[in-house]
């Protein structure tokens, strides 16, 4: 293994001196793999940029067997060690690199597991378009993900050539996203990129996600200055799209910026979420410090500083009313997740002490995608 890697097609994905010491203190030295980014993800199988090239890939039947939770599989973004199979273009995954930051979701049902949408993100381009699928209420959710992901948000609001005044709904995404870059653009009236230079720096990761139908896909592409994705029309009636992305994909920029492109969530479903939420919030957490009592619940609680902000207008009803919504969501999420967690936890000792199914090493399984 190389453990200084000065390659340049790496270090055009994202590779540094920074994953130079992560290899360095996490991963004895081993000439059969090599550091590779995960730059596609599909149901089976993975594209992974290694210092020769691009290679479709597996995880090992080892990786696979030991892995507790899908988010113990590798993600987009995500750095990991590969071994290159002699004179193909396939690899195999070993292991993956502890990451850096990781947007999470919960999937989808009543399922309670976590999905990362990306990993090693360095900004976090929150898209909302300009028509009826504004929401402050859907913004919020991304922003409590946003923060807890470690990534900095920035808020693009897209197809300003459908509004008459851009400036108003900035100045309301504003007041519920503290700190926050907000951002007002058109890609077909090549509007407002340049506002966005400083974020799209030779190296850094973006990641955009939003709602089917925002103008993610035409984002991308109007990035990259030609068509790297397909995009589709939206229902003009209630503004809802339709999936065009249909797996999460990094792609290399001309300005040497990373993006990412995911699918379209008609919901976010949070995942542990404590700190995202208070970041989120931070204008009623800074309210709440002021409270006479230390255990106030915001709700009919005497001496609340936080309800006598709503009371004169100084603080949207609705938006803490999304803040008490929120936190019993997470509060839920947290009670079931400790008995995934013990569940897990069995599901691995057991794993150690059954030693009767045969596994022969390194086994992987090929799909078609």
């Amino acid at each position: 293994m190389n453990l200084h890697t000065n390659n340049e097609l790496l270090q055009a994905y994202g590779w540094n001196d920074y994953w130079d010491d992560v290899l360095v203190r996490h991963f004895p030295a081993n000439e059969r793999l090599v550091p590779a980014r995960v730059i596609a993800q599909f149901s089976h199988s993975y594209n992974i940029m290694t210092e020769a090239g691009e290679h479709n890939a597996v995880v090992t039947g080892k990786f696979e067997y030991n892995a507790a939770m899908r988010g113990d599989f590798p993600a987009v973004g995500d750095w990991v060690l590969a071994e290159p199979l002699p004179n193909e273009r396939r690899s195999v995954i070993h292991a993956v690199l502890p990451r850096r930051t990781a947007m999470v979701r919960k999937v989808a049902g009543n399922v309670v597991e976590d999905q990362i949408i990306g990993a090693n993100l360095d900004v976090l381009f929150i898209v909302n378009a300009l028509n009826q699928d504004f929401n402050l209420r859907k913004i919020e959710r991304y922003l409590i993900a946003a923060w807890e992901s470690g990534a900095q948000p920035v808020v693009l609001l897209t197809k300003a050539d459908l509004c008459d005044d851009p400036d108003v709904f900035i100045s309301e995404v504003e007041n519920i996203a503290p700190g926050v870059p907000v951002h007002a653009v058109s890609a077909i009236r090549n509007q407002g990129k340049e506002s966005l230079a400083p974020f799209m720096r030779p190296g850094t990761t973006i990641g955009v996600t939003g709602s089917s139908g925002v103008g993610k896909s035409t984002l991308l592409n109007w990035f990259a200055g030609d068509d790297r994705q397909e995009t589709q029309g939206i229902r003009e009636d209630d503004a809802r799209g339709r999936h065009t992305t249909t797996h999460r994909e990094l792609f290399l920029l001309s300005d040497g910026a990373l993006m990412m492109d995911t699918p379209g969530m008609r919901e976010l479903q949070l995942w542990e979420a404590n700190e995202g939420l208070q970041s989120a919030f931070s204008d009623i957490e800074e309210l709440a410090l002021l409270c006479r009592y230390r255990d106030c619940r915001h709700e009919n609680d005497t001496g609340c500083e936080v309800n006598a902000a709503v009371a004169n207008g100084e603080l949207d009803a609705q938006r803490l009313a999304n803040y008490h919504k929120t936190s019993r969501e997470l509060a839920r999420i947290a009670r079931k997740d400790n008995a995934s967690v013990a569940a897990a936890g069995r599901k691995a000792a057991k794993k150690k002490t059954t030693q009767s199914r045969p596994r022969q090493k390194n086994a992987a399984h090929w799909s078609d995608d």
